[in-house]
């Protein structure tokens, strides 16, 4: 079969609707879907970028392809901030003369064949990358989230509890592998505050703060009636609800229901859900609780998100370990007050 589509890709590479066709059927054949083959393509990618003028080095950077993959004039996605700061970090280096190498975070086949000045990596590359970057070149772990160990037992006892309220087991979703990274980097730079540096500091490594960004800026909402929307709570997140608490606060406001919760984030009742084990698990919660409205996934960017934003007094996140909190600093953005646990990695004050 693998020869049989070798030999028909040969011949119809030139006739990209069918050629895209063939890959389909492949793929379906061999069990694999559309985003498979896409992670499959992405991880075969080094965008290669020049400085203007003479290089002053070469930098390899481990991190995110996709916003130099964009059609020219496509705006830089705003569904997570990783991409304009991934963007933004590659430009800094441009900006300072370097040539840079970009490579997926998740691309396990690269071998750099460079004289490198400097390497810098979320956390699954740096061990493996470091044998082969010349004596002199600069290792930089870039920290999203906090330390594999701590993010993987707080999550492990949130399901823990889970499964001793509601007597169900549902699979961890959000997996960091265990690695080496900061233990092989040199030093780190870090989005989130001390709560996640602190995951970290163990292995003795400077650690440079870099405050998380967030993808879009809205105005200061000087028509909003507070008094109509102090008893409405949002829940904005994304993947891995248990880890973010999203079942303590469905817990919670299941019994107040003098209070008003909306539900954003990527939840549906589709049987193939990635985590559909949760949604089955809080179905009376998400979908048959008068007053908890289950929206699904929201574009900040849109008007959607700005009427849920005004009809809401605050954002709710019960999250067990994050790298920066992106949505509850985007939700601020939006003018939403904060409630949060320290391990969500957002400074809201004493």
């Amino acid at each position: 079969m693998q020869k049989m589509f070798g030999a028909l890709s040969n011949l119809l590479r030139r006739n990209p609707a069918v050629y895209e066709s063939l890959l389909s059927l492949r793929d379906r054949l061999q069990g694999r879907t559309a985003a498979d083959r896409r992670r499959r393509s992405i991880n075969r990618i080094v965008v290669s970028l020049k400085p203007q003028g003479n290089p002053r080095g070469h930098v390899l950077a481990s991190l995110h392809v996709e916003p130099f993959l964009l059609p020219k004039g496509m705006p830089i996605p705003h569904n997570h901030s990783i991409q304009w700061e991934n963007f933004h970090i590659i430009q800094t280096y441009l900006e300072m003369g370097f040539a840079v190498d970009v490579i997926e975070w998740t691309n396990q086949k690269f071998i750099p064949e460079k004289t490198y000045s400097l390497f810098i990596d979320h956390r699954q590359n740096l061990e493996r990358i470091a044998p082969f970057l010349n004596p002199e070149c600069a290792k930089v772990m870039h920290i999203d989230t906090a330390h594999w160990l701590h993010h993987m037992t707080a999550q492990h006892e949130r399901l823990l509890a889970i499964q001793k309220r509601r007597g169900v087991a549902i699979k961890p979703y959000k997996i960091v592998p265990p690695n080496c990274a900061i233990e092989v980097a040199d030093c780190a730079t870090c989005l989130g505050n001390e709560f996640t540096i602190n995951t970290y500091r163990y292995a003795g490594k400077p650690i440079y703060r870099v405050p998380i960004s967030v993808p879009f800026l809205w105005d200061w909402p000087e028509q909003k009636d507070f008094d109509s929307c102090r008893r409405t709570f949002l829940w904005f997140g994304s993947s891995g609800f248990a880890h973010k608490g999203l079942d303590l606060v469905l817990e919670a406001f299941s019994e107040l229901p003098e209070y008003r919760l909306i539900v954003c984030g990527p939840i549906s009742k589709d049987p193939k859900h990635p985590e559909s084990d949760f949604i089955r698990a809080y179905s009376k919660e998400l979908f048959e609780t008068p007053n908890i409205k289950t929206i699904g996934w929201v574009d900040i960017a849109s008007r959607d998100f700005a009427e849920i934003a005004k009809q809401c007094l605050g954002i709710i996140s019960l999250s067990c370990s994050e790298g920066g909190g992106g949505a509850v600093l985007t939700c601020m953005h939006a003018g939403l007050i904060p409630i949060v646990t320290p391990e969500t990695s957002v400074d809201v004050g004493d």
